[in-house]
């Protein structure tokens, strides 16, 4: 047992140090996964700094190449650090997918609070999209690819009390509408080749941003 304890001592003193950047100049990642090169105040230990670190360039990495394409060394290489952290901070790949969907699940809480119209709370979510698709793309190759755990069922809470308010008719199905406007979000960053077909318009210009939101606006308020 004393043994034991020993190893795993070790192995945490040795997993720290790697939080350490070395001063000496590191291999040339590939073009597809930029290594980041930290400052000189970076050059410290900093558990917190690393794993936000590694989540900011997992999120990169699953959002560019779905869980199953994304490499551990890429992750590693993006964020500027020693991929042994992954393991030692997240246990592994999965453990960065898993916090990940942690942090997003936490981040809804400020999107859709209570007493806001439907209508706002579309909005809100399609400026978060726009802002950073990274999300709506990293969910799109959950679905593709089944990465991922399944989490527990949607809570149609919030939508059943919208229903009985008078936001959704009563002849409409609550999970249904919040299937559509999920779509209605994640399109202009899954698909943007549909917007540009469709609408002859960029995805990510200002006019399309205006016109989309105003639109989806009135689409959600025709639901009641």
């Amino acid at each position: 047992m004393d043994e034991e304890v020993n190893r795993i001592d070790e192995v945490a003193r040795a997993a720290a140090t790697l939080d350490t950047v070395s001063d000496k100049p590191a291999p040339s990642p590939s073009a597809r996964s930029p290594r980041r090169t930290p400052g000189p105040k970076e050059r410290k230990l900093d558990p917190e700094r690393s794993c936000r670190l590694l989540l900011e360039a997992a999120l990169d990495e699953f959002a560019a190449k779905g869980f199953a394409g994304a490499r551990v060394q890429d992750i590693a290489d993006r964020a500027g650090l020693n991929k042994q952290l992954i393991a030692y901070y997240f246990g592994g790949k999965e453990g960065l997918w898993n916090e990940l969907s942690r942090r997003w699940t936490e981040s809804e809480e400020s999107l859709n609070e209570p007493g806001v119209p439907l209508d706002e709370v579309v909005a809100r979510y399609l400026a978060q999209a726009l802002d950073d698709p990274r999300g709506p793309r990293l969910n799109a190759w959950a679905g593709l690819t089944g990465a991922g755990q399944e989490g527990d069922r949607e809570d149609l809470s919030d939508m059943e009390r919208r229903k009985e308010a008078g936001e959704i008719a009563t002849e409409l199905d609550p999970g249904v509408v919040l299937l559509l406007l999920m779509s209605a979000v994640a399109t202009p960053v899954v698909v943007p080749h549909a917007v540009r077909s469709v609408l002859g318009m960029d995805p990510e210009s200002p006019e399309f941003r205006e016109l989309y939101t105003e639109q989806l606006r009135r689409i959600v308020r025709r639901l009641g």
